[in-house]
């Protein structure tokens, strides 16, 4: 116990933020998070009166009869993380803990306790790697709490002692807390996981919990500045989803129990962020997977918390998607009953679409997404990326874009690589600088992105692309990122702009102004269609039965080609079914060139007059 006060003594000494005074006298029997006692009633009400949510549920309880079946967890490392481990304990614990308090099975209960049981007897939850232990701490702080009215005093003695030796003792020592200063994914995450377990055991330690908590409230408002000004994440889908999600865990939790999140809702940009997330998916039902971005995540729990505190159930437009189609993720979302908890019974014909064309948010790490609609295999969708590779997760790929047409993604990303088959490598994947080996691995640097590449070179790191211009007109959908940054000193000005005519086809529209030395300017675009019929400036693309012609204006004597996607090095990640399409420009010193790569479908006519100048944007 010396010990235990000697490091809280150095946790509070080395906390830089003003303390929060949290009220304990509110902190009730248990259950006390997320989901109070006697409230499974609305939720079961909820299931009685809509299949959708239903459904939700049943299948929800059917993985948990799939995860009875399965042995105890057991503690495996995969290179220096637990972090496999602690998502599969915390999707066991709350998807058992949650069918349990639905349906008072002994079953769920049984199984969650061993489960419970059998992470708390493992040496440690990997402190050297302290999201392994946010994510343990959590799942065994929800597991504790919600199971405690039925647990033998023997199982809450292990589980609570878990709790505070290898979750809150660990979070109080500096060896493992510098996520408390952090400004990504890592202090939401740390911090929330951590906070639970403090508020789970809170009777067992109540003066190291009130710290941790208090902490905890002031330390996390540091990520979420990273939404401000306009919800703009600059870390990109899946670490929205991720930093985003335990952000409302703890937002949540506060709710709950204090009646109030001390403000942290109210940070600029956060309630603005449910918006960003939504237009990241397009109407192909793909992702917008810039930077180190996996695939769909499916249902989101997270927007449904969203639009219920913004009472704007058009948020829900993506989601009802998912919600018709079954696309639960069981396997993978290991937070899924959280859309049962904030999801409030909203009807599917209460989700309707949205009415804008075009988002932007003013950010560090800035995108435009542009569409003629939001109907899936209709209308046309555009992701329109600028920003920096010098933040967390980026990629060298200012200037790149996605594009939908008929349900069909033409232009697309290669997202992330799996950190540990380039850690095992050898490779430094952390360092950001410009000569890092991070910018070794094809699908991080811009070699493999929907952008220019000069003289063969890395872009500029540091430089930042911004937005200069951008129009709703429905005639004339456009935004427009200013790329020079990336490409100095060899290009005095790079700029692209993209635009959705008509409601009918795309042009990708870029302005170079060359340097004092000659330059050859590569245009690539990355597909997953077949790429056929090429000629001198032309291509059609084919893929899912549907056809796209592809074809530069304004260059004379352009030449189309293609290039392989293969790994180039040993430790890069195969690419299959992709190519990239494009062509190269000599340019003298001191030059000036303009062109426009159109996409079409057949039949559509395309009025040469409409691709204009940047100018007159």
């Amino acid at each position: 116990m010396k010990f235990l006060t000697l490091i809280v003594a150095l946790f509070t000494a080395n906390f830089a933020f003003a303390q929060q005074k949290i009220d304990v006298s509110k902190i009730k029997e248990h259950p006390r998070l997320l989901l109070l006692a006697e409230e499974e009633s609305r939720i079961k009400s909820e299931i009685k009166g809509d299949k959708a949510w239903a459904d939700v549920n049943y299948a929800i309880i059917q993985e948990c009869n799939a995860i009875a079946q399965l042995p105890a967890i057991e503690r495996k490392m995969i290179g220096r993380r637990l972090l496999q481990t602690s998502r599969e304990a915390l999707r066991r614990v709350f998807f058992l803990s949650y069918a349990w308090r639905m349906t008072g099975k002994e079953e769920y209960f049984k199984k969650c306790e061993e489960e419970l049981l059998a992470v708390s007897k493992f040496e440690d939850w990997n402190p050297d790697h302290f999201l392994d232990v946010a994510e343990m701490t959590l799942a065994v702080a929800i597991g504790y709490d919600w199971l405690h009215p039925k647990l033998s005093q023997g199982s809450k003695d292990i589980i609570s002692k878990a709790i505070i030796e290898k979750g809150l003792t660990p979070a109080l020592n500096p060896k493992h807390n510098g996520w408390q200063r952090g400004k990504n994914n890592w202090n939401q995450v740390c911090n929330t996981g951590i906070a639970f377990g403090a508020l789970a055991v809170f009777e067992k330690q109540p003066e190291i919990s009130k710290q941790i908590i208090e902490k905890a409230i002031q330390s996390i408002k540091l990520p979420m500045a990273a939404y401000g000004p306009e919800g703009n994440y600059m870390e990109g889908y899946s670490y929205w989803a991720y930093g985003t999600s335990f952000n409302l865990f703890f937002i949540s939790a506060l709710e709950k129990i204090f009646g109030t999140d001390f403000g942290l809702a109210n940070q600029p940009g956060f309630l603005q962020t449910a918006s960003f997330y939504q237009n990241l998916i397009g109407t192909s039902g793909t992702p917008f997977n810039y930077g180190d971005a996996g695939g769909n995540e499916g249902l989101q729990p997270a927007m449904f918390w969203f639009a219920d505190k913004l009472k704007d159930n058009s948020l829900l437009f993506i989601e009802k998607e998912y919600l018709k189609t079954s696309k639960y993720n069981v396997k993978t979302n290991r937070l899924l009953p959280a859309a049962m908890v904030w999801g409030k019974g909203v009807k599917l014909s209460e989700m309707v679409a949205q009415k804008t064309n075009l988002w932007f948010g003013k950010a560090e790490n800035e995108i435009a997404v542009l569409r003629s609609g939001w109907e899936n295999n209709r209308d046309i969708y555009v992701g329109f990326k600028g920003g920096t590779a010098s933040v967390g997760h980026a990629h060298m790929d200012a200037g790149s874009f996605v594009l939908d047409m008929h349900g069909v993604r033409w232009a697309s990303e290669l997202g992330m690589q799996q950190y540990n088959s380039l850690e095992s490598a050898g490779l430094n994947i952390w360092d950001m600088s410009q000569k890092s080996q991070r910018w070794q691995v094809f699908r991080l640097n811009n070699h493999s992105h929907n952008t220019l590449t000069v003289n063969g070179k890395l872009h500029e790191m540091v430089g930042n692309a911004k937005l200069i211009s951008k129009s709703e007109d429905v005639a004339n959908t456009r935004a427009v990122f200013d790329l020079s940054p990336v490409f100095q000193p060899d290009l005095q000005k790079a700029q692209r702009g993209i635009a959705i005519i008509d409601k009918t086809y795309v042009t990708v529209r870029d302005e170079i102004v060359v340097g004092n030395e000659a330059v050859v300017v590569r245009w690539a675009m990355l597909t997953p269609a077949k790429v056929e019929n090429i000629k001198t400036n032309e291509a059609t693309l084919t893929s899912k039965g549907k056809q796209l012609k592809f074809y530069v204006a304004g260059l004379e004597d352009v030449k189309l080609q293609t290039w392989s996607t293969d790994p180039p090095q040993s430790y890069d990640a195969p690419n299959p079914g992709t190519t990239l399409l494009g062509f190269e420009l000599k340019l003298p010193a001191n030059s000036k060139k303009a062109f426009n790569v159109v996409f079409v479908t057949d039949g559509k006519v395309v009025d040469q007059t409409k691709l204009k100048p940047l100018s007159n944007w």
